[in-house]
């Protein structure tokens, strides 16, 4: 099995002016057939959010929507989160 670091993610965007608190969690799991899922969570801090899972067949596919998908949210402003918070 692959290495899945730095697998999962977990970033967040906070403005306070425009009372934003947003959280993006991004991991790769692997499924009971084989495959790899992608498995997105977004929301409000404080709130479950919503999910979305997405399946592929080889794991560097699942790789590059990570990477793609963690570009375009560190473009918008999202952070890793940091552990204190």
């Amino acid at each position: 099995m692959p290495d899945l670091e730095p697998y999962p993610l977990h970033l967040r965007r906070v403005d306070v002016a425009r009372n934003m608190k947003r959280f993006y969690m991004l991991s790769i799991q692997p499924t009971l057939f084989g495959g790899f899922s992608l498995v997105r969570n977004w929301g409000r801090i404080g709130t479950n959010g919503q999910t979305m899972v997405q399946t592929f067949d080889g794991s560097a596919e699942a790789g590059e929507a990570f990477g793609r998908l963690e570009r375009v949210k560190r473009k918008r402003g999202y952070a890793v989160a940091d552990e204190k918070v």
